[in-house]
């Protein structure tokens, strides 16, 4: 299967697989609907607060697990970065098996443990438990220790289409539920007692929660954080984030395949002979929140791929303590192949400024499609 983020294994099967691509591409909206964001009452964000409130005493453990063949970077990277940067918990990056974890589109890290060192070092289990999209949703692995984690109490937050994993586990069976929006009718057949939650960025039902596509990883650690340690401590670490406020809020209308999407997509596919590799210097203490969006970003365009450079082999230890294999050894990036990560700019800030560059570079449909992939609302 390919490890290409989401869209384009779909897409590429209908655009180049059948004869009436030319109907089908003209059959599908010009453009997004007009769509704002209702408001989301104060009594639901306080249920969601209080449905991930933690349950033991003492400090939290928050696994976040991996499948080691294709996880997805910000799901995986992203969440764990903020939340220990809030350092309220302790937060474990954990792999199915031995060795590295391949992240896709970009990026390869080293795990903390595997799910069995997890569970010899917790065998009463975590309090929460991450589940980032995977390349697939059946891996037998996974869906055990996800039904185990539950039944020892662990609160399962499907970030994006971590959702579809989550629920082919039997844990959204009968709930309320959100994902990614280019899986939602996927998971819906693959769990058709689900109820699609819609205009919501996350969803809580009984000790399960799922959010929308690959941004809202923000808003929903965030959450969590204040659940666990205050508004104080959330705003603390969404002014680090440069995030200015975070809420269930989401228009879910303004998210949906279009022509130009889909055009742009086939456009830039067909550029074979024009593509671009993107270095990026990996050094000690960066911002791993900013390193894995920044590096998302640039291998969504369909013109693009970004890799890892570093002087060695050796492994990369961020400031929140994630560790990054480089993909390439030697420092003979060219300044003009390279790409900052930014690091006097917040994350927020530092993604903002990632899609102004990708517009320059490659022009605005492009960066929008960057964007519809990450299910990113462009505010700035």
């Amino acid at each position: 299967m390919s490890k290409s983020i989401f869209i384009w294994g779909g897409v590429a099967a209908v655009m180049l697989g059948l004869a009436g691509f030319a109907g089908w591409v003209f059959s599908l909206p010009s453009a997004t609907a007009a769509a704002e964001a209702p408001p989301v009452p104060q009594e639901e964000t306080d249920a969601m607060l209080a449905a991930l409130r933690p349950e033991r005493e003492g400090r939290p453990v928050i696994a976040v697990i991996g499948l080691n063949d294709a996880t997805e970077t910000n799901d995986y990277v992203t969440t764990t970065g903020i939340l220990r940067r809030a350092d309220v918990a302790d937060v474990v990056m954990l792999s199915t098996g031995a060795g590295p974890v391949q992240l896709y589109p970009a990026l390869r890290v080293e795990p903390d443990a595997t799910i069995a060192e997890f569970d010899t070092e917790h065998p009463d289990g975590a309090d929460y438990v991450i589940v980032p999209a995977m390349s697939r949703d059946d891996d037998p692995a996974v869906l055990e220790w996800l039904r185990g984690q539950s039944r020892k109490g662990a609160k399962i937050l499907g970030v994006c289409a971590g959702a579809k994993v989550v629920g082919a586990a039997g844990l959204l069976d009968g709930k309320r539920a959100t994902t990614h929006w280019y899986y939602r009718s996927e998971m819906l057949k693959r769990s058709p007692t689900i109820e699609y939650v819609a205009d919501r960025r996350m969803v809580a039902d009984g000790n399960v929660v799922t959010t929308t596509g690959i941004t809202a990883a923000m808003p929903m650690m965030l959450t969590l954080i204040e659940a666990i340690a205050g508004r104080d401590k959330a705003q603390a670490v969404a002014q680090d984030l440069g995030v200015d406020s975070w809420n269930a809020r989401h228009a879910s209308a303004a998210f949906t395949l279009t022509r130009p999407f889909a055009t742009t997509v086939l456009a830039n596919r067909a550029s074979f002979w024009n593509r671009d590799t993107w270095g990026i210097e990996l050094q000690p203490g960066m911002d791993e929140v900013s390193l894995a969006m920044i590096a998302d970003a640039w291998s969504r365009t369909y013109r693009s791929q970004a890799v890892t450079f570093a002087e060695s082999s050796s492994v990369i230890t961020t400031a929140n303590g994630v560790r990054v294999l480089p993909d390439s050894v030697g420092d003979d990036w060219s300044e003009d192949r390279r790409v900052s990560i930014f690091p006097v700019r917040r994350p927020a800030d530092a993604l903002d400024q990632t899609l102004h560059d990708i517009t320059d570079r490659y022009g605005e449909p492009t960066t929008n499609v960057v964007a519809m992939q990450l299910e990113y609302p462009r505010t700035k």
